[in-house]
């Protein structure tokens, strides 16, 4: 019963980085904001995300996999 409980907990933690990184994709900075809170990562990505949508959502996503 033990393994089943892990093993649904990897599924749920697996979903919710899934939707994390879409997140990222999406609204970069909200990623973050959900991921850190407002520190200075996450200025430093809004910051990155008004000077170009891609370096934002690189970003985000590099905070999400990183934790």
């Amino acid at each position: 019963m033990g393994k089943l409980i892990e093993h649904r907990r990897d599924d749920d933690n697996g979903m919710r980085d899934f939707l994390r990184v879409l997140l990222a994709v999406f609204l970069p900075p909200v990623a973050v904001f959900l991921e850190v809170g407002f520190g200075l990562q996450f200025w430093i990505n809004v910051l990155l995300t008004i000077l170009g949508y891609l370096p934002g959502m690189i970003h985000a996503v590099w905070i999400i996999v990183r934790r």
